[in-house]
């Protein structure tokens, strides 16, 4: 009874601070992790179902957001949506994990797409497929390249929210310098090698500009393994059954190590490190001309540079077929175990969520794509294009990416593991190691931890 009163009194507080502030009063991410166990088992106060979300969203994103949320709770009289942040998506999942299956648990939460496998294996999330059935609501009207990713065995577990893929940016001003067609980006791993040859910029021992650079990131390992077609781990993925083995390391994930390994050797790749913000800011700067960045980041990278900015496709081995990107971001979770009719609230919500003018609104302000297609005929879309055609380059390489398991991306409960142990080798091949042996070992690392919890996952 003591905890029930205190979650009590904990959502009247939610109540008067939301009153007292406007609707981006949460944009610096302040709330603290006491107003966060303001779950879904909270009591509803002035007759509206509350509907708690938690979610990653900082800075501007989250101030985009909240408005969203405004907007809905203004629009109708029976829900009253509460946006919490909880910090990274990390941190938000091991939030998640102390409270699931709780009253303490929100009602709907943001999850990053590695997390997918993790959730559906956790037990504590209802899939919207049964509202999506219960409705007769069309996911049709969602991006198929989208929405395949939350999509298991024919059932979708979550609804597809903050959407991006990697893209190739580059310097049109520094290939005009370098002789370079500034409106025909690199394709292909040889044209790409060429290109960045011309453009690095040595004398003396020191490298003004870099011809390439990717982020220490696992993700752009992931991307440019499936653009040919390759699969992270075994039984298609990890959806044709639980993965038990790595397998990025056949000689498709040799062709992006062997890349990386050859253009460090020759001088003509910049080793930006594991940081977004410098990343960027090595490109700002001059100090490389291409680079892979998230297509959410395309915008802001127009506004802040001083000289004209490309976007085109991720390039891929000379002898490969093109297949596409793997969608990236995150998508939004229903919990269970709480009253249905809470659950309806938070399904409404979601609906709202995807109908073409929010998704028009979330695309414009943030970069991210829109779920819903047709938010793209939207008049405030089509203007922003004008402004930003690179935004469409974008959603072009999404639509031109071809429907398979490769595409679809793993499925693995120990992925952010797994993504380190990428990390770790692709860092090592600046050191000099083997780009075979530096795969073997992240892949043998990989299959430790997936036998670790596949026999936790059997138990």
């Amino acid at each position: 009874m003591q905890k029930k009163m205190l979650i009590v009194l904990a959502a009247l507080f939610l109540m008067l601070l939301s009153a007292c502030s406007s609707s981006n009063s949460s944009t610096n991410g302040s709330q603290t992790e006491g107003e966060s166990t303001s779950g879904a088992g909270a009591e509803e106060t002035s007759g509206k179902q509350e509907v708690v979300f938690w979610h990653a969203m900082s800075g501007e994103l989250e101030t985009v957001l909240n408005d969203i949320v405004a907007d809905f709770n203004e629009s109708q009289d029976n829900i009253e949506v509460k946006p919490i942040f909880q910090g990274t998506y990390e941190e938000a999942l091991t939030k998640f994990n102390t409270v699931a299956g709780t009253e303490d648990a929100p009602t709907i939460m943001q999850v990053f797409e590695v997390g997918t496998k993790y959730m559906i294996d956790s037990g504590h999330i209802q899939p919207v497929q049964k509202f999506i059935d219960e409705d007769n609501y069309d996911t049709s009207q969602w991006e198929k390249n989208i929405s395949n990713y939350y999509t298991v065995d024919g059932e979708q577990y979550s609804m597809p929210f903050n959407s991006s893929t990697p893209v190739l940016i580059y310097n049109k001003d520094a290939f005009e310098a370098a002789g370079l067609d500034p409106e025909k980006a690199p394709m292909t791993y040889s044209e790409l090698k060429d290109a960045a040859k011309k453009l690095t910029k040595a004398e003396g021992g020191e490298t003004s500009q870099y011809g390439f650079s990717i982020l220490n990131y696992g993700w752009f390992f992931e991307e440019l393994l499936a653009e040919q077609g390759g699969h992270y781990v075994d039984n298609e993925n990890g959806r044709a059954g639980h993965a038990t083995k790595a397998t990025f390391n056949d000689e498709l994930g040799l062709n992006v190590f062997q890349l990386i390994s050859d253009m460090h050797k020759e001088g003509t790749y910049y080793n930006v490190g594991q940081n977004w913000d410098d990343m960027r800011a090595a490109f700002q700067s001059g100090k490389m001309a291409m680079y892979l960045d998230s297509s959410a980041g395309v915008k802001a990278i127009v506004d802040n540079a001083d000289f004209e900015v490309g976007v085109s496709y991720l390039p891929i081995p000379d002898e490969s077929e093109r297949n596409g990107v793997i969608i990236g971001g995150a998508s939004v979770w229903m919990s269970s175990g709480i009253a249905e009719e809470k659950q309806k609230a938070a399904w409404e919500f979601m609906k709202y969520l995807t109908t073409p003018e929010v998704q028009a609104e979330w695309h414009v302000k943030t970069g991210y794509f829109a779920i819903n297609p047709a938010a793209y005929d939207q008049d405030v879309v089509t203007q922003e294009w004008e402004t930003y055609p690179q935004l469409k380059v974008t959603v072009d390489q999404l639509r031109d990416t071809k429907t398979n398991t490769a595409t679809q991306g793993a499925l693995i409960s120990v992925f952010p593991e797994s993504r380190q142990k990428v990390v770790t080798a692709m860092e090592s091949l600046y050191q000099g190691m083997d780009p075979q042996e530096a795969l073997d070992q992240a892949a043998e690392e990989t299959n430790r931890a997936l036998e670790v919890a596949n026999k936790k996952q059997s138990n």
